[in-house]
């Protein structure tokens, strides 16, 4: 686990870093992707994913929620945002 500074800088762990091939001067880019945050290391696109793709991405982050045993929050648990999966896909909320 990384540490935050006062400068809101983050080390990169040392296998993590040889693994992506990151170095001093590398340019990462930090994408927000819904309550988590995705960084691409040097010469990584963010692919586009089909809507296939993302919701069977959404279902397996679904399970691993309920595997963990994770609560979801107030909000969500008194009656949720009154939409399912399929429909924020087809509303164009992709992003």
């Amino acid at each position: 686990m990384s540490k935050v500074t006062s400068k809101l800088q983050v080390t990169v762990p040392k296998a993590i870093a040889e693994k992506f091939r990151i170095k001093p001067g590398s340019h990462i880019e930090w994408v927000a992707a819904g309550e988590v945050i995705r960084v691409l290391p040097p010469g990584v696109e963010e692919e586009r994913l089909d809507i296939d793709q993302r919701l069977r991405l959404f279902d397996q982050a679904t399970e691993r929620i309920k595997k963990n045993g994770l609560r979801l929050r107030k909000s969500e648990s008194r009656g949720g945002r009154g939409w399912k999966r399929e429909d924020r896909y087809r509303r164009g909320r992709s992003r």
